[in-house]
C-alpha cells in the first residue's frame, strides 16, 4: 500500500457478495449487449467500484473475490453450502471479463484458494487495525457485521448505507462481538449452516440478552421452556460447529502484507476494449473525457447521431413560441412529447409540450403548471390551437417515444395526431425484442451513452411523488426538453441499424408503426361492460369461496389461513403426510400452484385450494376491479395494448389485462358475458382456428399436415388416426384428446416426460407416441432439426415476415439453458408469425372500417388470435362475411387460414 494513502481508510470490497446481488437485480439481470452477451452483473459490480473510488478518492480500493472450489469450512462440515445451486451460466460467463476490467482499472484483485473472500477481508481489516489504519468493508453480507469495531466500518453501496457499532446493534439487536453467536443460533439456509430449529432473530436476541453469550445459552439451555427449549437442547451438539462455520477468520496466512497490496496503472486501452465489447457507452465517454487523446478504437465505437450540446429553452413568451412554430413548420420533421397529469391516458391532461428539430436543441412549452408561485405561462388552448394544424397534418412527420400515449392525450383536447413517422420504442423493439427494456432512459444509456434525467429525480418517489403540474419549471423544463431531444437522437441512432436489416425494417414500417393509430382508436373507443352483472358475479364468487373455505377446514381437520404457505406446509406435510414433490430454495416443502395441481390428482384438499385460488384471482382481478375501471366520461373500460413487451411480437394488454380472462371454464365465460353490445348493436368475435398448427404445416412443408388442413379435416382427429393407427372415422374422443396434446405439445417443445404427465400415461408410452408422430410427419421433425441448427448458426430465428427473435442461450454450455433456447427456437417462428398475421389483419380491418364506404362497425378488442367488433344490428351479416374474408387473406400460406366468427349480445355469446 502506498504511504500517502495511510491516513485514509483502506477500502476492502466483498466482490463476490456484490456479484451475486447485482446478478439478481431485475433491471441488471436483463442487460445484454447487441450480441446477446449478459452484462448486468459486470455493470453492477463495476458501478459499485467506481462509486467507491469517487467516495474514497484518497483510499486504496482492494477487490476480493471467492476462489473456485471448496475451502476449509467444507472440510469441517461436508454439507456446507450444500443447498446452493450451481452458478447460473449467464452469470458464470461474466466472471472472467469482470476480473479483466477490475485489473484494467488498476485495482488489486485478490482471490485466495482454500478460504473465502470474507476471511481475506477479515485478515486485512485486522492487519489494518493493528497498524493504526481504519478500514471500510464494502459488502452486502450480514456476516461481516462481526468485524465492525472502532476502526472498521461497513458500507453497502447498493443501498447507500453505512454501519458502525451502533448501527450493528440497531440492525441486529446485538453488538458486533455477539454477531457470531447470533448467526450460530439462527443458522444460515444459504450457506446451509444449521441453527436451532424455529429460532429466529428475535429469539436469538432474547437469549443472548438474557444469558450473555452462546456459551451461556448452551450452559443454561435447561432453563428455556416450551417447544423452542426442546429444539435448543436437541441442537446443543451442533452449535459449536455452527459458530465455527459462521466465524470469519482474521489470521489467514496471506502471501503478502497490506503494504504489498499496490495499485497498478489504469490500462485505458483494455478498458476501452471491454467497455466497447460490452457496450458500456457512458463509461467510454468518461474514459474519453479523462484522456487527452482518445484511442482510435474509442472514436470508432462512439455512439452515432448524438449531440453533447444542450440548448434547451423553456418557452413562456408568445414571440418565443411563434419562433418555434415557424421552426417546426420549416423543418417538416420534428420530435414531439407531452407532459401530463396522469399515466392513465383517458384521464391525462396536458401540462406542457416539448419538441426538437435538431440534436441538442429543444424547447418545452409549459401551459398548466399550477404550484404556488408558478410563473405566468401561455394559455393551453391557444398553444394547442397553434400546434393543431401541424399535429393533424400527415405531411408533417412526427418522431416520438411511445407516441400512442401522446395521441390519446391530444385526443382528450380535441387534437387528432396524424403523421406518426417514427417511434423509437418500436424501433428498439423490432431491432431486438429481448436485448433490453425499450424505455427512453434505458435506450439513451445503451445507444447514446447518455444518462438522462429520470422522472423520480424531479418528482420524488412513492406516495409523495409530485404530478408534473406541481414541478417547478426550473426542473421540469430541462427534463421535458431532454425527452424531445433524446428521442430525436435515438431515432438517428436506431434508424440506420434498422435500414441495415431490410426485413426488420419492413416489420417496423409495414406492421408495427402503422398499428399505432389502430390500437389508439381501439383503446380510446373502449368496451362496454355491465357493472351490475359483475357485482352480482362477485357476490356469488364470495359465497362460493366461503363454501370452499369451510370445505378446506373440514379436509384439513382445522381452521387455517388458506393463503399462508407456512400453514399449508404444516398441514400438508406434517399433519396429513402428503408426498413432498418439490422443495423451495430454502429447503421447505413447496405449496406452489404446480405442486398443488400435481397433489390434486391424489388428494382432495389441494383440489379445493386450487378452486379457491382460481376464484379469488378472478374476483380480485376482474369482478371486483372491472367496475371500478369504468371511465365515468365514456361509461366504458379502456385497456392499454402493449406492443413492445412480448418477445415474440404478440400484443399484451394491461389495466385491465384482457388476455388472461379464462375461456374454458364457467367463471371465465361469465366475466366475458359482462362485456356487452350497446343497444341496437351486436358483438362479432372472429378467431383464427388452430393458427399455430397451420403455420407449422406451412413452415415444415410436411405432406401429411398440409393434406389434413387442405382437405379441411379435423387435424387432431387426423393425427390420432396416424399415431394410434386407426381409421379416421374410428378415432375415439380420448384418442383425439391425446392427439391434441401431442400436436400442441410438440410445437411448444414438450418432452416425453411432460406429455406423459399431461395425458396420464407412462413416459415410455408417451415417447412411443412422439416417435410415431415424427414417423408419420417427418417434415415436422426435419423442420425442428433445421430450425435448431439455424438458430445455433445465427443466434436467432425469424417469422415468416422477417420478425427476429434472438436466443442468447442457444450456444450456452449449460444444457438446461440451451435446451430451453432450442424449444423457443422451434416455437417462436410459429407464435411470432401468428402475431404478425393478426396484426396484419387488424391493419386491413381498420382500413376497411375507417374508409369512405365504412359499415356501421368498430373494432373494440383484440385477444390472442381473436378480433371483437361492435356492429349495428342491421349490418351484422355483411360485416361478419367481410371480416372473415379480410382475416383469411392476412397471409398467403400453403394451407387455408380458417376464421370462425360468431355473433352475440355479449362477448361470450359471440365467441
Amino acid at each position: 500500500m502506498s504511504k500517502e494513502n495511510r491516513s485514509a481508510p483502506v477500502v476492502l470490497v466483498d466482490g463476490s457478495s456484490y456479484l451475486f446481488r447485482a446478478y439478481h437485480v431485475p433491471n441488471l439481470k436483463e442487460l445484454r449487449n447487441s450480441k446477446g452477451q449478459p452484462t448486468g452483473a459486470i455493470r453492477g459490480v463495476i458501478s459499485m467500484l467506481r462509486k467507491l473510488q469517487k467516495d474514497y478518492p484518497e483510499s486504496q480500493v482492494v477487490a476480493v473475490f471467492d476462489a473456485k472450489g471448496k475451502n476449509f469450512r467444507h472440510e469441517m462440515y461436508s454439507d456446507y453450502k450444500a443447498n446452493r445451486p450451481p452458478m447460473p451460466e449467464d452469470l458464470a460467463c461474466q466472471i472472467e471479463p469482470l476480473y479483466d476490467i477490475v485489473r484494467a482499472m488498476g485495482l488489486p484483485l485478490l482471490i485466495i484458494e482454500g478460504v473465502e473472500a470474507d476471511d481475506v477481508i477479515g485478515t486485512l481489516a485486522h492487519e489494518a487495525t493493528t497498524k493504526g489504519l481504519d478500514a471500510v468493508i464494502s459488502t452486502g453480507d450480514k456476516d461481516m457485521a462481526q468485524l465492525v469495531s472502532p476502526h472498521v466500518t461497513l458500507v453497502n453501496t447498493m443501498t447507500d448505507t453505512t454501519m458502525d457499532r451502533e448501527g450493528v446493534v440497531e440492525k441486529f439487536g446485538v453488538p458486533p462481538e455477539l454477531i457470531v453467536d447470533y448467526l450460530a443460533l439462527i443458522g444460515d439456509t444459504v450457506d446451509n449452516i444449521p441453527g436451532v430449529n424455529k429460532c429466529g432473530p428475535k429469539t436469538a436476541v432474547k437469549w443472548l440478552g438474557e444469558f450473555g453469550s452462546l456459551a451461556q445459552v448452551i450452559a443454561q439451555a435447561d432453563e428455556v421452556k416450551g417447544k423452542i427449549g426442546e429444539n435448543l437442547r436437541s441442537s446443543l451438539e451442533q452449535l459449536p460447529l455452527s459458530k465455527e462455520l459462521a466465524t470469519i477468520k482474521t489470521d489467514v496466512e496471506l502471501p503478502f502484507t497490506l503494504e504489498e497490496v499496490h495499485p497498478n496503472p489504469v490500462d485505458t486501452e483494455a478498458l476501452h476494449k471491454w467497455f466497447t465489447e460490452l457496450e458500456f457507452r457512458t463509461w467510454i465517454k468518461d474514459l474519453d473525457a479523462s484522456t487527452s487523446s482518445p484511442t482510435a478504437a474509442t472514436e470508432a465505437s462512439a455512439p452515432p447521431a448524438q449531440s453533447d450540446e444542450r440548448d434547451y429553452q423553456v418557452v413562456t413568451e408568445q414571440d418565443q413560441f411563434d419562433h418555434w412554430i415557424k421552426a417546426l413548420t420549416d423543418a417538416k420533421t420534428f420530435s414531439f412529447d407531452t407532459e401530463t397529469t396522469s399515466l392513465n391516458y383517458m384521464e391525462a391532461e396536458i401540462v406542457g409540450v416539448s419538441f426538437a428539430v435538431e440534436p441538442g436543441k429543444a424547447a418545452y412549452v409549459p401551459v398548466a403548471h399550477d404550484y404556488m408561485g408558478a410563473p405566468e405561462q401561455l394559455e393551453r388552448d391557444k398553444v394547442l390551437a397553434a400546434l393543431k394544424p401541424l399535429l393533424e397534418d400527415p405531411a408533417y412527420r412526427k418522431i416520438g417515444q411511445n407516441l400512442k400515449y401522446d395521441a390519446h392525450v391530444l385526443a382528450n383536447h380535441g387534437v387528432q395526431l396524424n403523421g406518426i413517422a417514427e417511434d423509437t420504442m418500436l424501433e428498439s423493439y423490432v431491432l431486438n425484442s429481448t436485448a433490453n427494456r425499450h424505455d427512453m432512459d434505458t435506450l439513451a444509456s445503451k445507444h447514446l451513452g447518455r444518462e438522462t434525467i429520470h422522472f423520480e429525480d424531479i418528482a420524488g418517489k412513492g406516495a409523495k411523488q409530485l404530478t408534473f403540474n406541481q414541478i417547478s419549471l426550473e426542473q421540469a423544463g430541462p427534463y421535458a426538453a431532454e425527452d424531445a431531444d433524446i428521442t430525436l437522437q435515438l431515432h438517428h441512432a436506431l434508424n440506420p441499424k434498422l435500414k441495415k436489416e431490410g426485413r426488420l425494417e419492413q416489420v417496423y414500417r409495414d406492421i408495427e408503426l402503422p398499428l399505432v393509430p389502430v390500437l389508439m382508436r381501439m383503446e380510446h373507443r373502449g368496451a362496454l361492460v355491465d357493472s351490475q352483472r359483475l357485482r352480482t358475479h362477485s357476490q356469488e364468487l364470495a359465497e362460493r369461496m366461503l363454501e370452499l373455505e369451510e370445505e378446506a377446514y373440514e379436509k384439513a381437520g382445522q381452521k387455517f389461513n388458506l393463503g399462508s404457505p407456512k400453514q399449508l406446509q404444516e398441514i400438508f406435510y406434517e399433519k396429513l403426510g402428503f408426498d413432498i414433490i418439490k422443495k423451495t430454495p430454502k429447503g421447505q416443502p413447496s405449496t406452489a400452484e404446480p405442486v398443488l395441481q400435481e397433489l390434486a390428482e391424489k388428494y382432495e384438499l389441494p383440489r379445493v385450494l386450487l378452486e379457491y385460488r382460481g376464484l379469488s384471482k378472478l374476483k380480485s382481478t376482474y369482478t371486483d376491479k372491472l367496475p371500478e375501471m369504468i371511465n365515468p366520461r365514456t361509461g366504458r373500460v379502456h385497456t392499454s395494448y402493449q406492443q413492445a413487451v412480448a418477445a415474440t411480437g404478440r400484443l399484451s394488454s394491461s389495466d385491465p389485462n384482457l388476455q388472461n380472462i379464462p375461456v374454458r371454464n364457467e367463471q371465465g365465460r361469465r366475466i366475458r358475458q359482462a362485456f356487452i353490445a350497446p343497444k341496437g348493436c351486436k358483438l362479432i368475435s372472429a378467431d383464427y382456428s388452430q393458427i399455430e398448427l397451420r403455420i407449422m404445416a406451412h413452415l415444415s412443408g410436411d405432406e401429411g399436415l398440409l393434406k389434413a388442413f387442405s382437405e379441411g379435416l379435423d387435424v387432431h382427429q387426423a393425427t390420432a388416426a396416424e399415431v394410434f393407427n386407426v381409421a379416421f372415422d374410428e378415432v375415439s374422443s380420448e384418442q383425439r384428446r391425446k392427439a391434441k396434446a401431442i400436436n400442441f405439445g410438440l410445437i411448444y417443445g414438450m418432452s416425453a416426460f411432460g406429455l406423459a404427465r399431461q395425458i396420464h400415461v407412462e413416459r415410455s408410452e408417451a415417447q412411443s407416441y412422439i416417435d410415431k408422430y415424427f414417423e408419420r410427419y417427418p417434415g415436422v421433425l426435419n423442420y425442428m432439426n433445421r430450425i435448431r441448427a439455424e438458430a445455433q448458426d445465427t443466434g436467432y430465428v425469424e417469422t415468416l415476415f422477417g420478425r427476429r427473435l434472438y436466443l442468447p442461450d442457444i450456444r450456452s454450455s449449460n444444457r438446461n439453458l440451451q435446451q430451453a433456447a432450442e424449444r423457443t427456437a422451434i416455437n417462436a417462428p410459429m407464435q411470432g408469425t401468428a402475431a404478425d398475421i393478426i396484426k396484419r389483419a387488424m391493419l386491413a380491418v381498420d382500413a376497411w372500417l375507417e374508409g369512405d364506404s365504412a359499415p356501421p362497425a368498430k373494432m373494440i378488442m383484440q385477444v390472442h388470435d381473436e378480433l371483437i367488433l361492435e356492429v349495428e344490428e342491421s349490418a351484422v351479416e355483411a360485416v361478419k362475411e367481410k371480416l372473415t374474408q379480410i382475416m383469411s387473406s392476412a397471409a398467403d400460406l400453403n394451407v387455408p387460414l380458417l376464421v370462425e366468427a360468431g355473433v352475440g349480445n355479449n362477448w361470450d355469446e359471440a365467441h
